[in-house]
């Protein structure tokens, strides 16, 4: 048994007896992995990996061997943590992955996907047409957080069939369902591996799946790949070999890696593209290893095959989708063959990321696991839910979310103030409670222009993450939407949640801190003179479920709006324009009407895009007003005149923290740009800028 397992994860063959020269050769490289493993154990870098073996090669169950690869650039990368592994990464562990690599396909686990939590799902991911089972290399540290990570390897000499792939991939799928039958199964396929997916969930509709197809080939663009078969077969044999002898080496050696570090640390933004236009450069007689002649003509072939089967089956797939598409791939897709993919298939995402190329997942800017949130595509259960399968934000998110508004927190310079225990304002959140369950309720500014500055301060000074609660159609992934929704990523990276009592309800059980609007769209998309006026509905919809946990409710007021533009073109403008006004009807039936039958202004939500002049930037002001409890209030507010009383009251705070902003705010020297510009000129450009008295 032992022999078998070693024999698979070293490239012996089980089936027949190694040379001698073979067996030295085997003998070394397990020395060498001794030596790695004990430098690991000291540096904590390196890549373990579980090989998963599959029944029908060794008939004994699933056996466990460990391989470990370091990486030379382990320390460099652990000076970058944001940024994962790279293609020199790829490079080095395909090398040694290949280096003597042989027998039947199988599965493995990489180290770095280890510890993810109790009940996560399981992934499987299914190669493109490297076939080393490498290729989410730079994502292996977050998917592992989250998913059961299983990779498959195809070893470069393998010649099995797309039917006996797809085979293999079933059992896996079958068996693992049975042992875990409510886990949802991730089916992660690259350009060939998509077909292969495919395939499988055709197969398997009964099995929970969830599919995940970057750059599907298939279509296959004969332009491209027609060529391409012409040229590999005139090409002569020792192409690997002659590779070597050009270049005079076989791997990278050790002045180019110590090259490598010293540009990087040389050039910190620019570093990581040297690094891999001279990671390809230096390890060419791996790419040459990974893909002999023999292999890639074989690779086509194993395309073709795949392509024709998941056409003639992607029918049949019941599978939730989810498909990334690059832009600048050409070589084996075209965008209206997946356009038509898309409809064929029964509930499918496509993301479409026009500025990427072919190997999506090597990319920067290419993170699978951001992707799936923003999606809203992950999920532990039957569907998904919008709190418990609710992805924290990373380090690095939460940074791209900050300077992504960074032009508009600097230029509007906000001004922040809360109310203490005792009715002292402070220009400071010090008011806000620390410990949930809590209620923010506000005035919302037209386009939601407020969320980037609060919810970022708050988080800053005091730690809390608020739960936003937002119009549903902010979670759609509608292909036909007039807009580009992942406009709409930053709502689900940053925790939002469509709006319902009980969305509510679930939100304030877990003591979150909720921020909700009641006037929502219509307040967001209010006309010409209808800044700071509130339309909230007439019954005391949240006042209830906040007194059930004892929540705090939290009245605030923002204003400022009215100091960086003026509405020129609002909806009634519009409906007077005829291509506007059929625009402005489309959007608003994608978008649906959640007052739908309020015979007042608030059941008036009108879905448009408002027509601005942008003015010098003022400054945006919020006051948040002394927080009103609930605890120990369950009962008198079961009362209908109680609650609506309490209801009326939050209303009136609210108003009366606007009415002072607006007050306030004309004896504040510094509400205009250039004031505020000269100051910071000279007391520094972090310092914290004055306002009126408070």
């Amino acid at each position: 048994m032992a022999a078998t397992v070693l024999g698979s994860v070293f490239g012996i063959s089980p089936v027949s007896s190694p040379s001698t020269e073979r067996v030295k050769r085997t003998k070394s490289y397990l020395r060498g992995r001794t030596q790695a493993i004990k430098s690991v154990t000291r540096t904590n870098h390196g890549c373990v990996r579980r090989v998963h073996k599959n029944k029908d090669h060794d008939g004994e169950g699933a056996k466990v061997a460990k391989l470990l690869v370091e990486s030379p650039y382990s320390k460099v990368e652990a000076a970058r943590p944001d940024l994962g592994k790279r293609l020199s990464d790829f490079m080095v562990e395909a090398r040694d992955l290949v280096g003597d690599d042989g027998g039947p396909p199988r599965w493995f686990s990489p180290l770095e996907c280890s510890t993810q939590a109790p009940g996560s799902p399981l992934l499987l991911f299914i190669p493109g047409i490297d076939g080393t089972g490498l290729g989410l290399i730079r994502h292996h540290k977050k998917l592992g957080e989250i998913f059961d990570v299983w990779c498959l390897h195809i070893p470069v000499r393998d010649r099995t069939p797309a039917k006996d792939l797809v085979n293999l991939i079933e059992r896996t799928v079958k068996s693992e369902n049975h042992r875990f039958p409510n886990r949802p199964i991730y089916l992660v396929g690259d350009s060939i591996g998509a077909c292969l997916a495919l395939d499988v969930a055709a197969r398997n509709r009964n099995i929970d799946l969830s599919l995940i197809l970057a750059n599907p080939a298939t279509h296959v663009n004969n332009l491209m790949s027609q060529p391409l078969s012409g040229m590999l077969n005139v090409l002569p044999d020792g192409v690997p070999t002659l590779l070597e002898e050009i270049f005079g080496f076989t791997q990278a050696s050790d002045p180019l890696t110590a090259m490598l570090d010293a540009l990087t640390n040389e050039f910190s933004v620019s570093g990581g593209i040297l690094r891999d236009i001279f990671a390809v450069s230096a390890n060419l007689p791996t790419l040459s290893r990974i893909f002999p002649k023999e292999t890639l003509l074989w690779k086509l072939e194993l395309l073709k095959s795949a392509v024709a089967s998941a056409n003639s089956h992607v029918h049949a797939v019941r599978a939730e989708t989810l498909i990334l598409l690059s832009g600048r791939d050409q070589w084996l897709l075209k965008v209206e063959d997946i356009d038509r993919l898309a409809v064929t298939l029964p509930k499918c995402i496509v993301r479409k990321m026009k500025d990427n190329g072919q190997f999506l997942f090597f990319e920067d800017g290419v993170d699978l696991v951001t992707i799936i949130k923003c999606t809203c595509f992950y999920r532990r259960g039957k569907s998904h839910d919008h709190l418990s399968d609710y992805i924290m934000p990373t380090t690095f998110e939460l940074k791209q979310q900050i300077d992504d508004h960074k032009l508009l927190i600097d230029a509007t310079s906000p001004v922040m103030l809360s109310t203490l225990a005792n009715g002292k304002v402070v220009r400071s959140l010090e008011g806000l409670p620390s410990e949930g369950p809590v209620l923010y309720v506000g005035y919302h500014m037209l386009l939601g222009f407020e969320l980037p500055p609060m919810v970022s301060q708050i988080l800053k000074e005091r730690n809390i993450h608020l739960r936003g609660l937002a119009h549903p159609m902010l979670f759609t992934n509608n292909q036909d939407a007039l807009v580009d929704t992942q406009m709409f990523d930053k709502y689900k990276i940053m925790g939002g949640v469509p709006v319902s009592n009980f969305n509510i309800y679930k939100l304030l059980r877990l003591k979150s801190h909720v921020l909700l609007y009641p006037g929502g769209v219509r307040e967001a998309l209010h006309r010409k003179g209808e800044e700071y006026k509130l339309f909230w509905p007439e019954q005391p919809e949240f006042v209830r479920v906040a007194s059930k946990f004892g929540a705090k409710i939290v009245p605030f007021g923002v204003v400022g709006e009215d100091d960086i533009f003026d509405i020129v073109l609002d909806a009634n403008d519009q409906k007077n324009i005829p291509i506007l006004k059929d625009l402005m009807e489309e959007a608003t039936k994608q978008a649906g009407n959640l007052r739908e039958g309020d015979e007042s202004e608030l059941g008036n939500q009108e879905a448009y895009f408002p027509g601005l002049l942008p003015k010098i930037p003022g400054r945006f002001y919020y006051y948040f007003g002394k927080p009103i409890e609930t605890a120990g209030r369950e009962q008198e507010l079961k009362d209908r005149e109680k609650a609506q009383e309490l209801y009326l009251q939050v209303k009136s705070e609210v108003e009366e923290c606007i009415a002072y902003l607006k007050m306030k705010r004309e004896s504040d020297p510094y509400r205009n740009l250039l004031p505020r510009m000269l100051y910071q000129a000279s007391h520094g450009f972090s310092s914290e800028i004055p306002t009126f008295d408070l």
